[in-house]
């Protein structure tokens, strides 16, 4: 008879795990798992009551129960693992056991007593829930009858305490992911709101057409599930341009998950991108989610996707197009709802010509580009810019008050950027630091004057005289002779001689005296 009871359920167990870690993975709480779990025992042995008892601070705490014995009594009961020394045995061994008559005269005594007047020797079986390393709790069996539970049901009841155990695990793996990405998610928000997060207002109130018809065009993507590359060079801001993407899309209240795949080893990356599980490598103590997976619900916004290993571009496709994946070390398949935003400065096509790059996986990342400006393109923001850098340093240095000087604004459009934005955020804060004034001006930035270049960019040299070489003095009375021309003789304020040239007014003042450079009125137009 047990024989015909565990060959006609082998074929379920099966299906019934496959639907357990599928309800373990779905929306449905421990307490709808563990009352499927004991369903479903009704159809596999005999029992007048199944207990379920999870471990709570060296306690067995009853959550659920079933069968025609179970009462709200059954269901609050508690049991200290110190006076039951053979439920301890059996979370320590991981074994399921059924007890005979004997066990019951020379044992602990009924775990029920004083609950439920069941007969001497009556039918019990204690499963252990165990998963991994850790116990979770108790599966316990009883029937009125005084019959031993014979071994091969015994065994078959084992299996499902493990499958149960393996499916809470999932579940309880799932609320702490839940859990973490939301608590990111706040402190992503918290940490964009104390820095002012105002990525979009810059992108829309700028003074320049082409990074104001570029927040147009984000805007119409953000509205869709389009993937979308945001190209421009290192230090443009193409993160700031994700986040405002991301802010103004549907997904604005889900994870805005990032990962640099120029910072992160290629042996690490399919790691971090798709999760690991325990054992899959050397140092895998656990399993651990990776950001496909954090960013369930939001955006995940990919950096530097141009130096991704080319091994790893055809699982990152397949991810895309289907939206499921492996993690590493596992063969279960994992569903995640991501929305990608991508970015690079590395030149796409050319990577594709020299086979560092996959074609298929470029058409899919690049259905809408965003091409951001370099900063020498659009120094008409540049006021703006250092308003929004400084009140950003201020909320994280605590310096408030610091401005740019008109002055200072000359100074800084006269230089060429070639770090963009990230190379004026820390000029703002080196100047920041070094001033002892809340005004920053032209002498607060020691930056390089902008030099001119021929049409092939090639550096123009002045020709020198024939025969003559001048001197390092000359060479500065006519620099400053020609820069006064220029101005028209106006050493103050923005665009005048001093701010061009990088000196205070009255260093400058002082180094024309020096150099016999005394009337100011012949350099003015008539």
């Amino acid at each position: 008879m047990a024989d015909d009871i565990v060959a006609l359920t082998r074929a379920e167990l099966r299906r019934e795990a496959r639907d357990l870690i599928e309800l373990a993975t779905s929306e449905e709480t421990v307490a709808e798992l563990l009352r499927r779990g004991l369903d479903w025992l009704t159809r596999v042995v005999r029992f007048d009551l199944a207990t379920l008892f999870l471990l709570r601070e060296g306690k067995l705490v009853a959550v659920a129960a079933r069968g025609p014995l179970a009462s709200e009594q059954v269901r609050r009961h508690e049991l200290k693992l110190t006076d039951f020394p053979t439920l301890r045995q059996a979370l320590e061994t991981r074994r399921a056991r059924a007890f005979t008559h004997e066990d019951h005269a020379h044992g602990d005594g009924d775990p029920f007593d004083g609950v439920l007047d069941l007969p001497p020797g009556h039918s019990c079986m204690v499963v252990p829930l165990c998963a991994g390393e850790r116990c979770y709790g108790l599966l316990t069996l009883d029937r009125t009858e005084c019959e031993t539970y014979p071994q091969a049901v015994v065994d078959l009841v084992e299996v499902y305490g493990q499958m149960l155990a393996t499916s809470l695990q999932e579940t309880e793996q799932k609320s702490t992911f839940e859990r973490l990405h939301r608590r990111e998610h706040e402190h992503a928000r918290l940490l964009e709101a104390q820095l002012g997060g105002d990525e979009v207002g810059v992108l829309e109130t700028s003074r320049s057409a082409a990074v104001r018809e570029l927040a147009r065009r984000g805007r119409q993507v953000a509205e869709t599930e389009t993937p979308v590359l945001v190209l421009g060079e290192t230090g443009t801001g193409k993160e700031r341009l994700a986040r405002a993407v991301h802010r103004w899309s549907p997904r604005a209240e889900g994870p805005f998950v990032t990962l640099n795949c120029a910072a992160i080893p290629a042996g690490l990356l399919e790691s971090e991108l798709f999760g690991h599980v325990k054992g899959a490598f050397t140092g895998a103590t656990r399993d651990r989610a990776g950001r496909f997976q954090m960013a369930h619900g939001g955006t995940l916004f990919l950096d530097e996707v141009g130096e991704l290993p080319v091994e790893l571009q055809a699982k990152l496709l397949r991810a895309l197009q289907e939206k499921t994946f492996e993690p590493v070390g596992s063969d279960r398949t994992v569903r995640a709802d991501v929305r990608i935003l991508a970015a690079t400065h590395v030149d796409l096509q050319k990577a594709i010509a020299e086979r560092r790059f996959r074609e298929d996986l470029y058409y899919r990342l690049s259905v809408f580009p965003l091409r951001l400006p370099p900063l020498r393109e659009r120094l008409e923001d540049l006021p703006q810019l250092c308003a929004f850098l400084l009140e950003e340093q201020a909320r994280r240095t605590g310096r408030r008050g610091v401005r740019v000087t008109p002055e200072g604004i000359a100074r800084l459009a006269a230089y060429d950027w070639p770090g963009n934005i990230r190379e004026l955020a820390n000029a703002l804060e080196r100047a920041t630091i070094l001033s002892r004034k809340p005004e920053l001006g032209a002498e607060a930035f020691d930056l390089p004057l902008r030099v001119p270049e021929t049409v092939d960019g090639t550096v123009e040299a002045p020709p020198l005289q024939a025969g003559a070489v001048p001197t390092l003095e000359e060479v500065q009375r006519q620099h400053i002779l020609r820069v006064l021309t220029l101005t028209q003789g106006r050493i103050y304020g923005p665009g005048g001689a001093a701010a061009l040239l990088g000196l205070k007014p009255s260093t400058l003042q002082s180094r024309m005296k020096k150099l016999g450079i005394a009337r100011l009125e012949q350099y003015v137009a008539k």
